[in-house]
């Protein structure tokens, strides 16, 4: 038989590794540390606020980067392994060569292969209350299911506690997670990320007991019929079942007809399987420093997304907010004394695979990352800026005035992402700008995340705020 992605122990520790670290960065990247205090600012040197102006107005002006976010979601989901995604990497690199970056080239990633197939199917059956069917979708790295597929009855439970608490009912059944994100936790992120346990462990916990399958509430505060993927892992210790998300109104369908009918079955066919690993590309495009060129500073977003929808939120609005900022600064007609660097990242859903070839590359060699900016937290409005080292956020004070009409209200500790994290061993400072979240799980991994959902004036204020804050450290230093 052969060995793929999956059945590789020590890739699968490290893909569960770096997926833990990407849901705590999801919601470490906002939290405040510190506020920095407006109050005694600093002026901005003339010199650089008149630049400034220059890349904030053409920015308004001719709005950029929705186009280039027009253009990656056009080739629809971009799944890691797929022709979409190769698509993706050709039309990326293509068009940073049309803008007329210095330097435009791709870095070869070795990549998994998770393929969906046909739609997955879900109906119940209940002998009180009739048939249905239920929107679902296979998660990431999950098995299908047999042809004929697979009915069995259900135990519903709300935590890993009450799983186990069950463990005697649990053989030969269907356990469905109807786990809500938290809608107390002001945080969206936070709420997601203490939810997506379920989705990453949920199908080996519940093996452990003699599940036949799994069945996980979408994360979403939306209530809707969209199922939301997203990356599960299997534990080598246990049986591998089938795991699949289910929408939200479908939960809660699901759970009205369980208190009528606690017996009934839920049959559910899954076509998903995992193919030999292959060969993908990071894309990378870059203005050159005058003065000194092997000092970096690196703004980058993921190329690859689920195949439920374009990706737009996440991550086509970072690669294209990482585009625009380099075209900003090249047509204001500035020369950045440091090298200024746009990265896509390929393959950050299935385990960061392009950060940490990225960041191993012998091309890095002679090079030295000042600042790595990560944006994957979709595209709305910007409300402030987070990074990793406090004498940063002081370097960047004198910013304030000038960025807050265009929404940046605070400076904080934190920052990061899962693809520029394997920089921070390295002395590179994390950082990102964080709009804002409230809407973002509405479309997260799911059929909603088109293009149309993201403004493009909200767009461009990031690539705007982006390119002063790294045109002014690419001057100034770190």
């Amino acid at each position: 038989m052969k060995r793929t992605h999956s059945d590789n122990p020590q890739r699968n520790h490290n893909n569960h590794r770096w997926l833990l670290a990407a849901l705590t960065l999801f919601w470490l990247v906002g939290c405040n540390h510190r506020v920095q205090d407006r109050s005694s600012s600093p002026s901005v040197r003339p010199e650089l606020l008149e630049k400034f102006e220059k890349i904030r107005s053409l920015g308004l002006h001719q709005e950029k980067a929705h186009e280039f976010l027009r253009l990656v979601t056009s080739v629809g989901g971009r799944l890691t392994g797929s022709s979409q995604a190769d698509r993706a990497v050709e039309l990326t690199a293509r068009l940073m060569t049309e803008l007329g970056f210095d330097r435009v080239w791709t870095e070869p990633v070795k990549v998994g292969h998770w393929v969906r197939g046909e739609k997955e199917l879900a109906t119940i059956r209940s002998s009180k209350l009739g048939t249905q069917s239920l929107e679902i979708c296979a998660l990431g790295h999950s098995l299908g299911t047999a042809v004929e597929g697979l009915e069995a009855g259900l135990v519903e439970v709300r935590s890993f506690e009450e799983l186990a608490s069950l463990k005697d009912k649990i053989s030969g059944r269907i356990v469905f997670f109807n786990v809500p994100m938290n809608r107390t936790v002001l945080e969206p992120f936070a709420a997601y990320g203490q939810a997506a346990s379920f989705r990453v462990h949920g199908a080996s916990e519940a093996a452990r007991y003699g599940a036949r399958a799994v069945l996980i509430r979408s994360m979403t505060f939306r209530l809707d019929h969209n199922p939301h993927t997203g990356l599960m892992e299997y534990d080598e210790r246990q049986p591998r079942i089938p795991a699949a998300a289910i929408s939200t109104a479908g939960a809660e369908l699901l759970h009205s007809w369980l208190q009528v009918d606690p017996e009934l079955k839920v049959w559910l066919r899954m076509n998903c399987r995992q193919e030999e690993p292959v060969t993908s590309a990071n894309v990378i495009g870059q203005l050159t420093g005058s003065e000194f060129p092997e000092e970096i500073i690196l703004v980058g977003g993921h190329l690859d997304s689920w195949d439920l929808s374009p990706g737009a939120h996440d991550d086509a609005a970072g690669c294209a907010v990482a585009i625009e900022v380099l075209r900003l600064i090249k047509e204001t007609g500035l020369k950045p004394k440091r090298t200024i660097r746009a990265v896509l990242f390929m393959d950050e859903e299935f385990g960061g695979t392009g950060g940490r070839a990225y960041a191993a590359s012998d091309n890095r060699n002679g090079e030295k990352h000042l600042v790595a900016i990560e944006q994957d937290r979709g595209g709305a409005a910007p409300l402030g800026l987070a990074f990793s080292l406090e004498n940063l956020l002081d370097r960047l004070k004198p910013l304030l005035y000038y960025l807050e009409p265009m929404g940046i209200n605070w400076l904080r500790t934190g920052g990061g992402g899962v693809d520029i994290a394997p920089l921070q061993s390295k002395g590179t400072i994390l950082g990102g700008l964080i709009p804002e979240s409230q809407r973002y799980f509405d479309y997260h991994h799911g059929a909603l995340d088109g293009p149309e959902t993201v403004h493009p004036r909200e767009l461009e204020l990031q690539a705007v705020i982006l390119a002063i804050v790294i045109y002014f450290l690419a001057e100034e230093g770190v």
